[in-house]
């Protein structure tokens, strides 16, 4: 197995890499330099049939144009901070707003939109790629120079591993995640996907999406993803907290995580048999039906994005927990490590 580079297009007067792994069975994971971004991610049917289970563009443009984190490395903090609102001990920082009242997905211009160092690297499990990136004191509002350093490398046993380190020389906060939109038909949309996830409890919201600070079980509600179900099945149930319908966009409280990464939710589609398995070491999963895909964003082929044509499923501390006390910190100290984790495993079932 190598690593296959190719220049994938020009961004600031520097040219952009895309680099892709393929295994024997049939896994081919295609990863460019800017935004750290996931462009292809391709994987057999049980007839032997492959398809891009990704939402993807076709040229670097629709990328630097995106604004839905298409395939991205979020960071430096994943999901919502309310007000861009940071307080580490006595010190508060302001943070920038990109959505109105709400610092989202690392701000402006956070990871995704940021040209990462790129190196091919030769792990005993795979093919890899090392990414890495330095973000500079105040960068977005954040407090410390934060070295990054990201790693995707695909296995003979299909697994896509994501490792993440991070290191600063001032108190800051970390919150890094991957944000692919998947569809396991390759096709349509992902309502008739089997799904469980490993969650008794979730973490409600209110109208602007940022947690209320309650965990919340799952009991009887449509999140409640413990045994595996059909994700229409989930949205047409009338919830005791929110009509879930329109689709999830919540973070899950997984029942088990830490330095070994454990399984946090398994997604099957029936009739390709392609299965997805997600494992991390964070304590949160948040759940994006695709909800606000509306047609406006064309990917490959000039086909535009319709609602609930992927899901996303990003491992990360909770939303907001800068500002939520009972919330797992997500405060990095000098001298510390931040690590994390995260693999997709893919399979056919059936």
């Amino acid at each position: 197995m190598a690593v296959v580079q190719e220049v994938f297009g020009t961004c600031q007067e520097r040219t952009i890499h895309r680099y892709t792994m393929s295994n024997e069975v049939g896994v081919r994971v295609s990863v460019t330099n800017y935004g750290g971004i996931i462009t292809s991610l391709k994987v057999v049917d049980r007839a032997g049939r492959e398809a891009d289970v990704v939402l993807g563009y076709d040229r670097l443009e629709g990328y630097i144009e995106d604004s839905i984190y298409i395939g991205s490395l979020v960071g430096r903090y994943a999901n919502r901070i309310k007000g861009g609102v940071l307080k580490i001990g006595k010190s508060a920082y302001q943070l920038s707003c990109n959505r109105p009242g709400i610092h989202l997905h690392g701000g402006h211009e956070g990871f995704n939109k940021k040209i990462w160092e790129a190196d091919i690297i030769a792990d005993g499990r795979g093919p890899g790629l090392r990414l890495s990136l330095t973000s500079p004191d105040g960068d977005e509002g954040y407090p410390g120079t934060l070295r990054v350093r990201v790693s995707y490398i695909l296995t003979e046993n299909s697994e896509l591993i994501i490792d993440y380190q991070a290191e600063t020389d001032k108190p800051t906060v970390v919150n890094l995640t991957q944000h692919s939109y998947f569809n396991l038909a390759g096709t349509g949309d992902i309502t008739n996907h089997v799904m469980q996830i490993n969650a008794s409890e979730y973490t409600p919201v209110g109208p602007d999406l940022i947690p209320t600070g309650e965990l919340a079980s799952v009991d009887d509600s449509p999140f409640d993803f413990r045994s595996p179900r059909r994700i229409d099945q989930a949205m047409s149930e009338e919830g005791t907290r929110k009509n879930a319908g329109e689709g999830f966009d919540h973070n899950y409280v997984l029942d088990t995580h830490g330095d070994a990464a454990k399984i946090a939710a398994s997604v099957y589609h029936e009739e390709s048999g392609r299965l997805m398995d997600v494992y991390t070491t964070k304590p949160g999963l948040q759940l994006y039906t695709g909800n606000y895909l509306d047609g406006r964003w064309k990917g490959r082929g000039g086909v535009g994005f319709f609602k609930h044509a992927a899901l996303c499923l990003e491992t990360q501390y909770y939303p907001d927990s800068p500002n939520q006390p009972l919330f797992p910190s997500p405060v990095l100290v000098p001298g510390e490590l931040y690590h994390h984790t995260t693999i997709y495993r893919f399979g056919l079932q059936g």
